[in-house]
Protein backbone atom coordinates (compact mmCIF):
# COMPACT_ATOMS: atom_id res chain seq x y z
CA UNK A 1 0.00 0.00 0.00
CA UNK A 2 1.36 3.40 -1.00
CA UNK A 3 0.28 6.58 0.79
CA UNK A 4 0.19 9.96 -0.95
CA UNK A 5 3.04 12.40 -0.53
CA UNK A 6 1.93 15.41 1.52
CA UNK A 7 1.28 18.83 0.05
CA UNK A 8 1.56 17.95 -3.64
CA UNK A 9 -0.34 19.55 -6.54
CA UNK A 10 -3.66 17.73 -6.92
CA UNK A 11 -6.25 17.59 -9.70
CA UNK A 12 -9.86 16.51 -9.13
CA UNK A 13 -11.18 15.04 -12.40
CA UNK A 14 -14.51 13.45 -11.50
CA UNK A 15 -16.39 15.13 -14.34
CA UNK A 16 -14.20 13.55 -17.00
CA UNK A 17 -10.57 12.56 -17.44
CA UNK A 18 -8.06 14.84 -19.19
CA UNK A 19 -4.30 15.29 -19.29
CA UNK A 20 -3.14 16.79 -15.98
CA UNK A 21 -0.86 19.82 -15.88
CA UNK A 22 2.89 19.37 -15.61
CA UNK A 23 2.97 20.21 -11.89
CA UNK A 24 0.22 17.78 -10.89
CA UNK A 25 1.45 14.86 -8.78
CA UNK A 26 -1.86 13.37 -7.60
CA UNK A 27 -5.22 12.97 -9.33
CA UNK A 28 -8.67 11.62 -8.48
CA UNK A 29 -10.72 10.07 -11.29
CA UNK A 30 -13.94 8.10 -11.57
CA UNK A 31 -13.48 4.36 -11.25
CA UNK A 32 -14.31 3.95 -14.96
CA UNK A 33 -11.33 6.07 -16.04
CA UNK A 34 -7.72 4.97 -16.36
CA UNK A 35 -5.05 6.09 -13.88
CA UNK A 36 -2.20 8.33 -15.04
CA UNK A 37 1.29 6.86 -15.29
CA UNK A 38 3.70 8.39 -12.81
CA UNK A 39 1.10 10.11 -10.62
CA UNK A 40 -0.57 9.15 -7.35
CA UNK A 41 -3.98 7.94 -8.56
CA UNK A 42 -7.14 7.98 -6.43
CA UNK A 43 -10.13 5.95 -7.63
CA UNK A 44 -13.52 7.57 -6.97
CA UNK A 45 -16.29 5.18 -5.94
CA UNK A 46 -19.79 6.38 -5.05
CA UNK A 47 -20.12 3.88 -2.23
CA UNK A 48 -23.02 5.19 -0.15
CA UNK A 49 -25.39 6.42 -2.90
CA UNK A 50 -26.16 5.43 -6.47
CA UNK A 51 -24.97 7.45 -9.41
CA UNK A 52 -27.77 9.45 -11.08
CA UNK A 53 -29.47 8.58 -14.35
CA UNK A 54 -29.27 5.07 -15.78
CA UNK A 55 -27.55 3.79 -12.65
CA UNK A 56 -30.75 4.33 -10.65
CA UNK A 57 -32.67 2.06 -13.03
CA UNK A 58 -29.94 -0.57 -12.72
CA UNK A 59 -30.17 -0.56 -8.92
CA UNK A 60 -33.99 -0.69 -9.04
CA UNK A 61 -33.86 -3.69 -11.36
CA UNK A 62 -31.10 -5.72 -9.67
CA UNK A 63 -30.97 -4.61 -6.03
CA UNK A 64 -34.20 -2.81 -5.08
CA UNK A 65 -33.96 -4.16 -1.50
CA UNK A 66 -30.64 -2.32 -1.04
CA UNK A 67 -32.07 1.14 -1.77
CA UNK A 68 -33.08 3.18 1.28
CA UNK A 69 -36.81 3.87 1.57
CA UNK A 70 -38.96 6.04 3.81
CA UNK A 71 -42.00 4.87 5.76
CA UNK A 72 -44.17 5.25 2.65
CA UNK A 73 -41.90 2.97 0.63
CA UNK A 74 -40.48 5.79 -1.50
CA UNK A 75 -36.79 6.08 -2.25
CA UNK A 76 -34.83 8.55 -0.13
CA UNK A 77 -32.88 10.67 -2.61
CA UNK A 78 -30.02 13.14 -2.32
CA UNK A 79 -31.92 15.88 -4.13
CA UNK A 80 -28.82 17.95 -4.91
CA UNK A 81 -27.48 15.20 -7.18
CA UNK A 82 -30.58 13.02 -7.85
CA UNK A 83 -28.86 10.07 -6.18
CA UNK A 84 -30.88 7.54 -4.15
CA UNK A 85 -29.21 6.48 -0.91
CA UNK A 86 -28.04 2.92 -0.34
CA UNK A 87 -29.45 1.09 2.69
CA UNK A 88 -26.55 0.44 5.06
CA UNK A 89 -28.77 0.11 8.13
CA UNK A 90 -28.15 -3.57 8.98
CA UNK A 91 -25.15 -5.93 8.93
CA UNK A 92 -26.92 -8.13 6.36
CA UNK A 93 -27.53 -5.23 3.99
CA UNK A 94 -23.99 -3.95 4.41
CA UNK A 95 -22.63 -7.39 3.53
CA UNK A 96 -24.96 -7.57 0.52
CA UNK A 97 -23.81 -4.14 -0.65
CA UNK A 98 -20.20 -5.30 -0.39
CA UNK A 99 -21.04 -7.88 -3.06
CA UNK A 100 -21.69 -4.93 -5.37
CA UNK A 101 -19.30 -2.22 -4.20
CA UNK A 102 -16.48 -4.58 -3.23
CA UNK A 103 -15.81 -5.64 -6.85
CA UNK A 104 -15.64 -1.96 -7.83
CA UNK A 105 -12.80 -1.57 -5.34
CA UNK A 106 -11.19 -4.71 -6.79
CA UNK A 107 -11.41 -3.11 -10.24
CA UNK A 108 -9.61 -0.01 -8.96
CA UNK A 109 -6.77 -2.22 -7.77
CA UNK A 110 -6.70 -4.19 -11.02
CA UNK A 111 -6.41 -0.90 -12.94
CA UNK A 112 -3.35 -0.03 -10.79
CA UNK A 113 -4.82 2.84 -8.81
CA UNK A 114 -3.01 3.69 -5.58
CA UNK A 115 -6.04 4.55 -3.44
CA UNK A 116 -9.81 4.58 -3.34
CA UNK A 117 -12.10 7.49 -2.41
CA UNK A 118 -15.50 6.16 -1.20
CA UNK A 119 -17.90 9.08 -1.59
CA UNK A 120 -21.00 10.12 0.37
CA UNK A 121 -19.83 8.84 3.72
CA UNK A 122 -22.12 11.57 5.10
CA UNK A 123 -25.27 10.23 3.41
CA UNK A 124 -26.80 9.60 6.83
CA UNK A 125 -27.29 13.37 7.07
CA UNK A 126 -29.73 13.10 4.13
CA UNK A 127 -31.45 9.87 5.23
CA UNK A 128 -34.53 11.33 6.96
CA UNK A 129 -33.34 9.71 10.17
CA UNK A 130 -33.11 6.20 8.71
CA UNK A 131 -29.30 6.03 8.92
CA UNK A 132 -26.83 6.97 11.65
CA UNK A 133 -23.11 7.82 11.83
CA UNK A 134 -22.65 4.35 13.32
CA UNK A 135 -24.12 2.75 10.20
CA UNK A 136 -21.75 4.81 8.03
CA UNK A 137 -18.72 3.90 10.14
CA UNK A 138 -19.61 0.20 10.02
CA UNK A 139 -19.90 0.18 6.23
CA UNK A 140 -16.76 2.30 5.88
CA UNK A 141 -14.84 -0.30 7.89
CA UNK A 142 -15.86 -2.97 5.39
CA UNK A 143 -14.83 -0.76 2.48
CA UNK A 144 -11.47 0.06 4.06
CA UNK A 145 -10.75 -3.58 4.83
CA UNK A 146 -11.52 -4.58 1.23
CA UNK A 147 -9.29 -1.80 -0.11
CA UNK A 148 -6.42 -2.71 2.19
CA UNK A 149 -6.72 -6.36 1.15
CA UNK A 150 -6.14 -5.11 -2.40
CA UNK A 151 -3.17 -2.95 -1.27
CA UNK A 152 -5.07 0.31 -1.82
CA UNK A 153 -4.98 3.25 0.56
CA UNK A 154 -8.37 4.68 1.59
CA UNK A 155 -9.40 8.34 1.72
CA UNK A 156 -11.94 9.72 4.15
CA UNK A 157 -14.29 11.89 2.10
CA UNK A 158 -15.56 14.90 4.08
CA UNK A 159 -17.63 14.05 7.21
CA UNK A 160 -15.71 15.75 10.00
CA UNK A 161 -18.08 14.16 12.53
CA UNK A 162 -16.39 10.80 11.93
CA UNK A 163 -12.83 12.07 12.34
CA UNK A 164 -12.58 10.69 15.90
CA UNK A 165 -13.12 7.21 14.40
CA UNK A 166 -10.81 7.57 11.40
CA UNK A 167 -8.11 5.19 12.68
CA UNK A 168 -10.62 2.56 13.82
CA UNK A 169 -12.38 2.70 10.45
CA UNK A 170 -9.08 2.40 8.58
CA UNK A 171 -8.83 5.67 6.68
CA UNK A 172 -5.30 6.64 5.60
CA UNK A 173 -5.71 10.21 4.32
CA UNK A 174 -8.49 12.65 3.42
CA UNK A 175 -10.13 14.17 0.36
CA UNK A 176 -12.17 17.13 1.56
CA UNK A 177 -14.51 19.50 -0.23
CA UNK A 178 -14.38 23.10 0.99
CA UNK A 179 -12.68 22.61 4.33
CA UNK A 180 -11.51 26.20 3.89
CA UNK A 181 -15.02 27.50 3.38
CA UNK A 182 -16.42 25.56 6.34
CA UNK A 183 -13.42 26.11 8.63
CA UNK A 184 -12.71 22.37 8.93
CA UNK A 185 -9.15 22.16 7.58
CA UNK A 186 -7.63 22.21 11.06
CA UNK A 187 -9.74 19.23 12.12
CA UNK A 188 -8.67 17.18 9.11
CA UNK A 189 -5.06 18.26 9.54
CA UNK A 190 -5.14 17.21 13.19
CA UNK A 191 -6.25 13.73 12.06
CA UNK A 192 -4.14 13.26 8.93
CA UNK A 193 -1.28 15.73 9.17
CA UNK A 194 -0.41 17.05 5.70
CA UNK A 195 -2.08 14.13 3.90
CA UNK A 196 -5.21 16.18 3.13
CA UNK A 197 -6.43 17.07 -0.38
CA UNK A 198 -8.79 20.06 -0.16
CA UNK A 199 -11.01 21.04 -3.11
CA UNK A 200 -12.53 24.53 -3.01
CA UNK A 201 -15.25 25.66 -5.41
CA UNK A 202 -15.22 29.40 -4.74
CA UNK A 203 -12.37 31.71 -5.69
CA UNK A 204 -12.51 33.62 -2.38
CA UNK A 205 -12.56 30.38 -0.40
CA UNK A 206 -9.63 29.06 -2.42
CA UNK A 207 -7.62 32.22 -1.84
CA UNK A 208 -8.30 32.11 1.88
CA UNK A 209 -7.48 28.40 2.10
CA UNK A 210 -4.22 28.95 0.23
CA UNK A 211 -3.29 31.75 2.59
CA UNK A 212 -4.04 29.68 5.68
CA UNK A 213 -3.13 26.16 4.55
CA UNK A 214 -1.31 26.29 1.22
CA UNK A 215 2.09 25.60 2.77
CA UNK A 216 0.80 22.51 4.59
CA UNK A 217 -2.05 20.93 2.61
CA UNK A 218 -2.86 20.31 -1.04
CA UNK A 219 -5.42 22.99 -1.95
CA UNK A 220 -7.16 22.91 -5.34
CA UNK A 221 -9.73 25.16 -7.01
CA UNK A 222 -12.28 23.45 -9.26
CA UNK A 223 -15.62 24.35 -10.78
CA UNK A 224 -18.47 22.65 -8.96
CA UNK A 225 -19.28 20.42 -11.94
CA UNK A 226 -15.59 19.38 -12.10
CA UNK A 227 -15.71 19.90 -15.86
CA UNK A 228 -13.00 18.44 -18.10
CA UNK A 229 -10.33 20.81 -19.39
CA UNK A 230 -11.34 22.44 -22.66
CA UNK A 231 -15.07 22.47 -21.89
CA UNK A 232 -17.30 25.36 -20.87
CA UNK A 233 -17.14 26.12 -17.18
CA UNK A 234 -13.78 24.47 -16.55
CA UNK A 235 -11.88 26.03 -13.65
CA UNK A 236 -8.64 24.80 -12.14
CA UNK A 237 -5.96 26.29 -9.95
CA UNK A 238 -3.67 25.12 -7.14
CA UNK A 239 -1.42 26.62 -4.53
Amino acid sequence: MRLPRPNVVFDYQLGGAYTPGDKVRAVSRDRGAKPVDGLYNICYVNAFQTQPGDSVSWWKKHYPHLLLKNDDGDLIVDKDWDEPLLDISTPAKREALMNVVGPWIDDCAAAHYDAVEPDNLDSYERSEGKLTPQHAAAFARLLAARAHQRHLAVAQKNTADLLPQHARIGFDFAVVEECGRYKECSEFSDAYGAKVFDVEYGKKDFTAACRAWGKELSVTLRDREVSPAGTDGYVYDSC
